[in-house]
C-alpha cells in the first residue's frame, strides 16, 4: 500500500521503495501496539524493526511525528463510496467502515495507546484527526443534511447531535464495549435504532 503524501516535501533523489515504506509503517505500528508510546518511540527502534537504515526513514519522513501520523492514518479505511440512494444505506456504509477497521485487535490497541498521548502531542493528533477523521465527519454530516433536506430525517434534527449518537454508539462497541461483539450487522442495528429517533 502506497502511503499518501503527508504534506512534507520529499527531497529529490532515488525513488523510495514501497516495500521499505510498508516495512517502516508496519514496524511503527508494531512497536506502538506492543506498548511503546509515541514519546518512547525512536527512529532507531523503527529502523531496526523494519530492517532499514535511519537514512531510509529520513528520506521519506522529516521527523518521528510525521511518520506516526502516516502510520496511524493507514489504520483508517478510506471513506466508503456512498450511493446517495438512501440516508439509511449511506449511514450503514459509514459506520460499517468503523466496525471493520476495529475488528483487528492490533488496530484497537495501537489507537488506544496513541490516543492516550493526545495531550502530550496535540499537534500530531490534530494532524491525524484532520487527515483521517475529518473526511468521515464531513461525509456523515452531508448524509444527514441531505436526509433533512429530502424529508428522510426530521426537519428540526440537530445535525451534530445526530452524528454524536451514531458515532458515539459505534465507539462504545468498538473501543469500550464487550470484546468480540462486532457482529456483521452491528452498523445496521445501530443505524436503525438511531433513525427511530431521527426520522420524521
Amino acid at each position: 500500500m502506497t502511503i499518501q503524501e503527508s504534506g512534507t516535501a520529499r527531497p529529490a533523489g532515488r525513488p523510495r521503495s514501497e516495500k521499505a515504506e510498508k516495512a517502516i509503517i508496519e514496524a511503527t505500528l508494531d512497536l506502538i501496539g506492543e506498548g511503546m508510546g509515541v514519546s518512547d518511540l525512536s527512529i532507531e527502534a523503527i529502523a531496526s524493526r523494519a530492517g532499514v537504515g535511519k537514512t531510509t526513514i529520513y528520506r521519506r519522513w522529516s521527523n518521528k511525528e510525521d511518520l506516526v501520523v502516516d502510520a496511524l492514518a493507514t489504520l483508517k479505511a478510506p471513506v466508503p463510496s456512498l450511493t446517495g440512494t438512501s440516508v439509511r444505506d449511506d449511514l450503514i456504509a459509514l459506520l460499517d467502515a468503523m466496525r471493520s477497521e476495529s475488528g483487528v485487535a492490533r488496530n484497537r490497541c495501537v489507537m488506544k495507546i496513541a490516543m492516550s498521548e493526545a495531550d502530550r502531542y496535540p499537534q500530531l493528533m490534530d494532524r491525524f484527526v484532520k487527515r483521517a477523521i475529518e473526511p468521515r465527519r464531513q461525509a456523515m454530516r452531508s448524509v444527514i443534511e441531505r436526509g433533512i433536506a429530502n424529508g428522510e430525517l426530521r426537519a428540526d434534527l440537530d445535525v451534530s447531535m445526530g452524528m454524536a449518537v451514531l458515532t458515539g454508539t459505534m465507539l462504545w462497541y468498538t473501543k469500550w464495549g464487550p470484546a468480540g461483539d462486532l457482529a456483521p450487522d452491528l452498523a445496521e442495528r445501530v443505524v436503525d435504532v438511531a433513525l427511530a429517533g431521527m426520522a420524521p
